[in-house]
């Protein structure tokens, strides 16, 4: 398997209610320096509906400007429709919703 569908394999476990960080699933790849490449893996996403990319976000907990499939608010939408919180600023409390798999 390619990196894109590593990314794509990582992002399916996320549960709903949890988000995980580019940074995260970049090292969880053993691949640490390469947080934009997973940005970029979901920005392509040819499994929408199947892999959940609007739980991924960046490492200060703020959603993506440029999602995909929609943009900022309907990432926001999909995310609070799950129970996420994004507060005023479109930021994600990360001690809260962090998901950290085994």
């Amino acid at each position: 398997m390619g990196f894109f569908e590593d990314v794509y394999e990582i992002v399916r476990q996320i549960p709903k209610g949890k988000v995980m960080t580019y940074g995260q699933i970049a090292r969880m790849l053993g691949q640490p320096r390469k947080a934009k490449m997973v940005g970029w893996a979901l920005h392509a996403n040819p499994y929408p509906g199947e892999v959940p990319c609007h739980r991924v976000v960046n490492r200060n907990g703020e959603l993506s400007g440029s999602f995909a499939f929609g943009g900022y608010e309907v990432q926001k939408k999909m995310l609070e429709d799950e129970g996420v919180i994004v507060d005023e600023r479109g930021i994600i409390d990360l001690n809260k919703y962090l998901w950290k798999p085994l």
